[in-house]
């Protein structure tokens, strides 16, 4: 976790941030893991080795769904949008994110 390069993302997070992310707007792999890390102000790597098996897991959920463009570069690439059932396993995710991440700030301050 103290990796001086960015911390890994942790799993059972990345499906969170991912849909977070394409919930701004569509993008391809490299943009996402772009945006997570400029939105963690570079404390979030995501690992492409990592962020292509969580995508294609979403895909499979129908969270997701993609299509090739063209980049602003003129690359072919995959561009992956948020799917309307993605827009309601983004709310759950949250809730149970928010869940998880106070019953551990519960357990923290109970002086264990």
């Amino acid at each position: 976790m103290d990796d001086p390069q960015g911390r890994d993302v942790l799993r059972g997070t990345l499906d969170l941030l991912i849909l977070k992310t394409l919930s701004l707007e569509p993008m391809h792999g490299w943009g996402i893991s772009q945006r997570i890390q400029e939105l963690s102000r570079g404390l979030l790597d995501v690992n492409q080795g990592s962020l292509y098996p969580a995508l294609q897991r979403l895909e499979h959920k129908g969270w997701i769904h993609s299509g090739w463009r063209t980049t602003e570069n003129n690359r072919r690439a995959k561009y992956y949008a948020l799917t309307e059932s993605g827009s309601r396993g983004l709310a759950k995710e949250v809730d149970g994110w928010r869940l998880y991440v106070n019953t551990i700030e519960w357990i923290l301050g109970t002086g264990l």
